[in-house]
């Protein structure tokens, strides 16, 4: 399978910055349904699940208590040490492993394999041929991708992001498309959780943002990151009094079979 091309390893290799996994406690947190539809997707037994490239946990830390065990595995040892002292990271649930999900032992079969959208920085070709032989029979591939509804400064910070973004080459793409087309993947369903309100200082809010690989500080120069923070600031408060943003966020939730 072709990836786009804009996914090269040098901007992956950017969340192995502890300033990145710093920057990435300001993202905004799944909902709660999402891990009721995780859970719900797991028919076989016993109910364990890979959760590939876990980043600090967002997902794994929350699913773990639905499930028999969890192995979260990412290649950035600074997230994985954050997820451990994050609420639920020291569940006796959970295994934590730091390295490439290419190349990390996997247990013998997992009922779930679930990602975000850190699955487009693996080896397609490599994975999926690792997957087939790690789940079980009814077992799904789930992709959860969290996402926000439209903001009123929405706009004018996406065009702000373009001009400041070190990866200049990057287009939008649908994954799961790209997995259908290279015939591995076959779509079984998808849901979408209700959206809820995620409140956050404006400050937090423009962590957020360093933590994508494109805009990590460490990437950018300190006078251009500087420009950058001011530029988006001025966009949001264009729209908002005070020193808070409120969005409203929600998950999807994409799942399918492996073509064996």
């Amino acid at each position: 399978m072709n990836k786009p091309p804009h996914l090269k390893d040098e901007f992956a290799e950017r969340f192995k910055d502890p300033a990145v996994a710093k920057a990435y406690l300001s993202r905004p947190p799944y909902p709660a349904e999402t891990f009721e539809i995780l859970s719900g997707l797991i028919v076989d037994r016993p109910r364990r699940v890979l959760d590939v490239g876990c980043g600090t946990g967002g997902i794994a830390r929350f699913l773990a208590p639905l499930v028999d065990s969890l192995e979260a595995v990412d290649f950035s040892r600074p997230m994985i040490e954050t997820a451990k002292k994050l609420p639920g990271g020291n569940s006796p649930r959970i295994i934590w492993k730091v390295g490439r999900v290419e190349e990390v032992a996997l247990a013998a079969k997992y009922s779930l394999i679930v990602g975000g959208q850190s699955l487009h920085w693996t080896d397609w070709d490599v994975v999926f041929s690792r997957f087939r032989k790690v789940l079980s029979d009814r077992g799904y591939l789930a992709v959860v991708d969290l996402d926000e509804e439209p903001t009123p400064w929405e706009t004018e910070v996406g065009e702000i992001i373009k001009e400041y973004s070190t990866n200049p080459g990057y287009r939008p793409f649908d994954m799961v498309a790209l997995w259908q087309k290279g015939g591995v993947f076959v779509k079984k369903g998808e849901k979408k959780t209700a959206p809820v309100p995620f409140r956050q200082t404006v400050r937090d809010y423009l962590e957020h943002l360093h933590s994508r690989s494109s805009l990590t500080r460490s990437s950018m120069e300190k006078e251009r990151a500087g420009s950058f923070d001011s530029e988006v600031k001025f966009a949001i408060r264009r729209h908002v009094q005070g020193s808070t943003v409120e969005s409203n966020v929600f998950t999807t939730v994409v799942w399918g079979s492996l073509v064996r």
